[in-house]
Parts: C-alpha cells; sequence; structure tokens
C-alpha cells in the first residue's frame, strides 16, 4: 500500500509539473538543436558513463551503487527549471531539455540503468540475486511519467484555465506528501538512516558535483552562451530524484540504502543548483557594476 500511494503521490507531481509544458517547448529543440543537444548528452550519456566509472573505483555496497545508477539514468527534475530561471539562464532551453529528456527517458532510463548495473561485477551480483527485471522499469515509468505528463499535456491543450488553476496546489499538495514519505521512512529506521547519512552524504555531495561539471563541459564543448551555458549545467546536475524515490519503492521495496543515496539528491542538488544561481547573480552584478565604473570614467 506505501509503494501505491507513493507512485500516485509522484504521479502527482508529474501531472502537476507538465502542466506548464507546451508544445513550443518542443518546437524549440528544432531550431536550437546543439544547445539543447549538449543538455541531453550532459544527461544520458556523461553522467551515466561517468556514474559507471565511479563505482567501478569505489568500494561502496551494491545497493548504493545501484542508487547512485538510478539516480544518473533519470531525467532531469522540474526544480531544474525555477533555479535556471533565478539563476538567470535561458529558461526556455531548460524547459526545451526537461520536455525532451521526460519522452526520452522512457528509452534511455530502464537502458543506461541496466548497461550500468550489468557492466559493475558487483552491481550485476546484487541484481540478479533480487531478480531485478528491466521491463518492470518500464512499467514504472510509464506509470510514473508517460501517463501523468500525457495528462498533463491533453489538460493544458483542451481545458487551458482548469490547468492553470490546478498547477499550484496539485504541486504543492504532491511535494508535501512527498516530503512526509521521505520523513515517515527516514524516522522508521532512523538508527540505520544515520548510519546511512554519514557515509553517503559525501557521495551524493561528489556525485552531483559531478553531474553539474559535466554539464558545464558539455556547454563549452558546444560553444554555448552564458546563459545558454547556465541551463546546461543546472540540467546535468539536478536530476529527477523523485521518480527514482517512486522505482525505489515499485520495484526495491523503499530499500533503505538506495532511498537514502535519492532523498540526499533530492535535498542536496537544491542547495547545490541554488548556490550556483546565486553565485551566477552576484557575478552578474559585479559585471554591471564594474561596467558602469569604467563607462563613468
Amino acid at each position: 500500500m506505501q509503494q501505491i500511494i507513493l507512485m500516485a503521490v509522484l504521479a502527482t507531481m508529474v501531472y502537476a509539473v507538465s502542466l506548464d509544458l507546451r508544445v513550443e517547448d518542443f518546437r524549440y529543440v528544432a531550431r536550437h538543436p546543439l544547445a539543447v543537444g549538449a543538455g541531453l548528452v550532459a544527461q544520458f550519456v556523461l553522467l551515466p558513463a561517468a556514474t559507471l566509472g565511479v563505482t567501478l573505483l569505489l568500494d561502496l555496497p551494491a545497493a548504493t551503487m545501484a542508487a547512485m545508477m538510478l539516480v544518473a539514468a533519470c531525467p532531469g527534475g522540474a526544480l531544474s527549471n525555477v533555479v535556471t530561471y533565478f539563476g538567470r539562464g535561458n529558461l526556455a532551453l531548460s524547459l526545451s531539455i526537461s520536455a525532451v529528456s521526460n519522452v526520452l527517458a522512457l528509452v534511455f532510463t530502464p537502458l543506461n540503468f541496466s548497461l550500468m548495473i550489468a557492466a559493475n561485477p558487483r552491481t550485476e551480483v546484487w541484481a540478479r540475486a533480487i531478480a531485478v527485471d528491466p521491463r518492470d522499469l518500464v512499467v514504472s515509468l510509464v506509470l510514473l511519467l508517460a501517463l501523468p505528463m500525457s495528462a498533463a499535456l491533453l489538460t493544458s491543450h483542451r481545458a487551458p484555465q482548469l490547468a492553470v488553476r490546478l498547477r499550484k496546489p496539485l504541486g504543492r499538495f504532491a511535494v508535501a506528501a512527498l516530503m512526509l514519505f521521505i520523513v515517515g521512512a527516514v524516522a522508521a529506521q532512523w538508527k540505520l538512516f544515520l548510519i546511512e547519512l554519514t557515509r553517503t552524504l559525501p557521495i551524493v555531495i561528489g556525485h552531483n558535483a559531478l553531474g553539474l561539471a559535466l554539464g558545464y563541459g558539455a556547454s563549452v564543448l558546444a560553444r554555448l552562451s552564458v546563459a545558454d551555458r547556465r541551463a546546461v549545467v543546472i540540467e546535468g546536475g539536478m536530476q529527477n530524484s523523485g521518480l527514482a524515490l517512486g522505482i525505489i519503492a515499485a520495484q526495491f521495496n523503499s530499500d533503505l540504502a538506495m532511498v537514502a543515496v535519492a532523498g540526499l539528491w533530492g535535498i542536496w542538488h537544491i542547495v547545490s543548483g541554488g548556490s550556483l544561481a546565486l553565485l551566477w547573480r552576484y557575478l552578474d552584478r559585479s559585471s554591471r557594476r564594474a561596467a558602469r565604473r569604467s563607462g563613468g570614467r
């Protein structure tokens, strides 16, 4: 029952967030393929490949490595759009990368996760022991991503006024319910979670920094503008950890080590993304002040 409730909450969150999507977000791809492509490569190629490399180098529990792989295989989260806007990045680009990545996730999330799991001997043995089936992952993605996103697009197209009224209250409800789920899961196994926290938080911080750095590298190689580069950096480092939590609940019986990774990701990427946005805003103000001083001479 707990798994069903969590999946319903996450589906509601995806529905609420997707009410903001427009057909224009997808058309943007055709006009700016290089910028969108840089963001998608950072999400679906660079981060999964780097995550596999890290897990092969580190001596970690198999469930922790699997959770890192799952988060890396997920598309970008909805908060990336908010952080990009606050950091004065290209919001249209961020929205387009998010829209396309959520569609591509139906194929690339199970594909990347399965490839990473199979390529690491320890996670391969672990997955075989608990009978991980990629087809079940696809079913979870359809229920958690494809159906609510399609329903939201239909609502926005057929009943735009209803979509406007529903978005904020549904989004707030879903976020509050998800936080209650995480708090409840942690409280039920508090002592074990404290052990997981001390060893998992540094891993999450490093993993998230890796995603941000890879987003920056992809944007530099693509020679994007400053605003575009900021959008790609945020998209590269703010994964949909809520989706990962839903999959963990549905497919891995809310394994505590996996919940710790995905849950801490959901908290930390807000801290890291928000800090970057504040830094960018500060740099912009400093640049404007310097320009005014030089212009006044």
